[in-house]
């Protein structure tokens, strides 16, 4: 039976080694993105791009971007482009190591390799919420006067995490699954 997932696209003698490939790009676009990160920590966001991210109004959306100034913005705007790109590399990387693992647990434990499938859509939605996300922080960069954008792109950005950090703890928990059972 063929399980389906987001990547039939990419045949199964390529799959490790796309996942390679974007899990090395993800690597170093999130050193790229932390090194951006560093400027846009300010009292108003103690978190840098994260705390614009989750600031939810435009009030706050403001503040945020009058305590980071016209450097800060420009350093915002490159973030946001380059997370476009990451977005990508890291739903692949993450979604496709789900599928990877849920094809080694099929026969030892079938409800974590069903989940793995269903995580690999999982990061697809991820991408997607975070596609959405940047958008609207965008358009708050450009104008945040009376913008639904800041709601918007702060729930994308809240399911976004919750999805990551799921599928990033199925692959620990499915990894030491395999590790347990190879003991026995």
């Amino acid at each position: 039976m063929t399980r389906r997932h987001p990547f039939l696209w990419i045949s199964d003698l390529s799959q490790k080694r796309v996942l390679i490939a974007t899990a090395a790009l993800s690597i170093g676009l999130m050193v790229s993105l932390a090194g951006l990160n560093g400027p846009l920590r300010t009292e108003a966001a103690p978190a840098g791009i994260v705390s614009y991210e989750l600031a939810g109004d435009v009030a706050t959306a403001n503040e945020i971007l009058e305590s980071w100034g016209a450097t800060g913005r420009a350093y915002a705007g490159i973030s946001l482009g380059l997370d476009f790109l990451f977005l990508f590399t890291y739903a692949i990387a993450i979604g496709l190591a789900c599928v990877l693992l849920a094809d080694r647990l099929t026969t030892r434990a079938t409800f974590l390799s069903a989940l793995g499938i269903w995580l690999a859509w999982g990061m697809v939605a991820a991408g997607a919420f975070d596609f959405v996300e940047n958008y609207g922080l965008i358009r708050v960069l450009i104008c945040a006067e009376k913008s639904w954008w800041p709601v918007i792109a702060r729930w994308s950005a809240i399911f976004k995490f919750i999805l990551i950090g799921i599928g990033l703890s199925y692959l620990v928990v499915g990894f030491i699954s395999l590790q347990l059972r190879r003991e026995q």
